[in-house]
């Protein structure tokens, strides 16, 4: 094979037997791969050993790969994989992470060409493409000074402009990029930098402009991976169910954990302590990971609702949300992303999520762990978004009120919990709602009125006895805001005493209780927080129905709109509690069978709170 010299003019390469243009180059080398056909490999071999990965290349020698490299790419419909595997495994090997810009050119040159000639080397093109969204290892600490995070992006920029450009060339390309986008995802067991810059290049290609195909692979298989971190996460230790209880804590523990969160002062000590059992006695590289994922996935929903796609990329994570985390075992997290989604448009996605909730949970046709997975999450999504308006509120707490009230006409038997479970989840996510809601929705006239009217009373005195299997702090809690708001005036017969000291102690007995999860208790990923915090409702700052503060309220505007978020939410921390509605005991029993439902307390009911998370996003599949 002829010595390739390479004069100033890259265009004109200078040969040692004389002068060969670009386009005798181009030639020679199909001459080259058409001889290896009939057992002449010389000039072959030498080919391809000019391909192979060298350090610290010469100006001459970067010179002769760029020449070689542009030539290939004018003779690529004579490559064959049968015949020249070794010139395709040495091209695979080349990286543009370390080549200088020219090179790295000339070989996705090389690549664009060789897809677009032969629909056969689609998949290996594009896969040598995405396996560029990760630099080596050795690198990863170059990335985070300035020099280094130039190079990320001079490579990047250029992977993803011939992603693009093989779009253009082949239609049918995007679709085979998406399975080689997600069999190529790092596993949740691989280093923070090395997922985190993978997902970054994933949401930008849903982003870019062949997003429209990929994204309905991409952004699924993001939620499945932080579902993935997100068991991984157990919660053995953080609820303290041993014998020191959260209010046990020392001060100086307290203090200990507030200077080394900045966060701390606006945090009430309970979730303080929950997230440094959290980052302390789980493995904190999978909650961090799993932190700075979600993080990722936040601001990649910020960045479609400044271009105006924030509405199609709900749909395709809400079809997500549907299919795998509604009825995940144990998910903690990674439900927040639809809750920033929603955040971020009320009136739309925030409407459309508590909707869809609502039409599963009352749909006969879906399993009953699925119903129950639905409420579940309605309730604690309606306590907890304080951009949801209290209108929608009131309607859907209708739709529950009037379901549950439909189911006890229809049945004359007794407490079940095991038969009935679907209507007591029903009965316990009203009752949890209206904890956070009733004193904003009886501060409204015509919200109290349609509160007033509903059949709340038949339902909870019905046989079944909802009181008597839903979790008691739920319980005392809804009947004690019940009895100050005059909730069920209609009947002097409902007798709030009797309910709360002669039922509910009877069910410490041995009652059955339902196990029930509040998927949106406060979010203790420390960055993922920050983003959910200004659009979070924590039940210290809730104004009930007993407090004394009639001072600060207004039921209606002076444009006599309905009560605002700040009616919602009280700013008077006077009277402060501890967050998240912890139980002031010491201890609670935990049994996760149907058969023996049971979160009792061992203390009595005089101290009861509403919790903030009992067994915390225990799913109901557990059940």
């Amino acid at each position: 094979m002829v010595t390739v010299h390479v004069s100033n003019k890259e265009e004109s390469p200078q040969m040692d037997n004389g002068g060969y243009s670009g386009s005798q180059l181009v030639h020679h080398f199909r001459s080259v791969l058409d001889a290896v056909k009939t057992g002449d490999r010389g000039n072959y071999d030498e080919l391809v050993s000019y391909l192979y990965p060298k350090r610290n290349l010469s100006p001459d020698e970067v010179a002769i790969l760029v020449t070689t490299l542009k030539a290939l790419s004018g003779a690529v419909s004579y490559i064959d994989s049968d015949h020249h595997e070794s010139l395709l495994f040495a091209v695979s090997r080349m990286s543009l992470w370390n080549n200088g810009t020219e090179v790295m050119d000339a070989l996705l040159e090389l690549i664009t060409s060789l897809a677009a000639t032969n629909g056969k080397y689609i998949d290996w093109c594009l896969e040598m493409l995405v396996k560029h969204f990760v630099p080596p290892f050795y690198m990863h600490g170059s990335l985070d000074n300035e020099n280094g995070n130039n190079w990320k992006n001079k490579v990047l920029s250029r992977v993803h402009a011939a992603l693009e450009e093989i779009a253009d060339l082949v239609p049918l390309a995007p679709l085979r990029l998406c399975p080689i986008v997600v069999q190529n995802m790092p596993s949740v067991f691989s280093n923070d930098r090395e997922i985190v810059l993978y997902v970054e290049n994933m949401l930008k290609l849903e982003s870019g402009a062949i997003g429209e195909t990929v994204g309905s692979t991409v952004l699924p298989a993001l939620v499945d991976r932080l579902l993935e971190l997100d068991v991984e996460i157990g919660w053995d230790g953080i609820l303290q169910e041993d014998t020191r209880g959260i209010f046990d804590m020392e001060l100086e523990d307290i203090i200990k954990f507030a200077e080394e969160d900045e966060n701390s002062d606006s945090m009430p000590q309970s979730e303080l302590f929950n997230r440094e059992n959290l980052q302390g006695k789980q493995d904190k590289k999978v909650v961090e990971k799993l932190d700075n994922l979600i993080v990722l996935a936040l601001l990649h929903l910020e960045s479609c609702q400044s271009s105006g796609r924030l509405a199609e990329v709900f749909d395709i994570l809400l079809h997500s949300f549907q299919k795998t985390v509604l009825n995940a075992y144990k998910s903690k997290f990674t439900q927040f992303v639809m809750f920033y989604a929603c955040a971020l448009d009320p009136e739309g996605c925030g409407v459309k999520f508590a909707m869809v909730l609502a039409d599963i949970f009352v749909s006969d046709v879906n399993p009953p762990i699925t119903r129950m997975s639905a409420v579940a999450y309605l309730a604690s999504y309606l306590s907890r978004a304080k951009f949801l308006s209290a209108a929608l509120v009131t309607t859907i707490i209708q739709s529950l009120v009037d379901q549950c009230y439909a189911y006890c006409k229809l049945r004359d038997s007794g407490m079940n919990p095991r038969a009935h479970q679907v209507f007591y989840s029903g009965c316990q996510a009203i009752m949890y709602i209206l904890c956070f809601r009733m004193r904003s929705l009886m501060d409204v006239p015509r919200l109290k009125l349609q509160l007033l009217n509903m059949p709340m009373e038949a339902i909870w005195k019905h046989k079944l006895c909802p009181l008597k299997v839903c979790l008691p702090t739920v319980v005392v809690e809804f009947l004690r805001q019940a009895k100050a708001a005059k909730l069920f005036m209609a009947s002097e017969s409902f007798v709030f005493n009797d309910m709360l000291e002669s039922d509910l102690s009877k069910a410490f007995g041995g009652m059955d209780r339902l196990d029930m999860f509040f998927p949106f208790d406060p979010c203790l990923l420390k960055k993922s927080e920050s983003y959910i915090r200004p659009h979070f409702v924590r039940w210290s700052k809730v104004r009930t129905t007993y407090d004394d503060d009639d001072d600060n309220v207004s039921e209606v505007s002076e444009s006599g709109s309905e009560a605002t978020d700040d009616d919602f939410v009280d700013t008077n921390t006077k009277d402060m509690i501890d967050d998240d509605m912890m139980v002031t005991v010491e201890d609670l029993d935990f049994n996760p069978d149907l058969n023996k439902m049971s979160i009792t307390p061992k203390n009595s009911l005089k101290h009861l709170r509403m919790p903030a998370r009992i067994r915390p996003s225990t799913s109901p599949e557990s059940l």
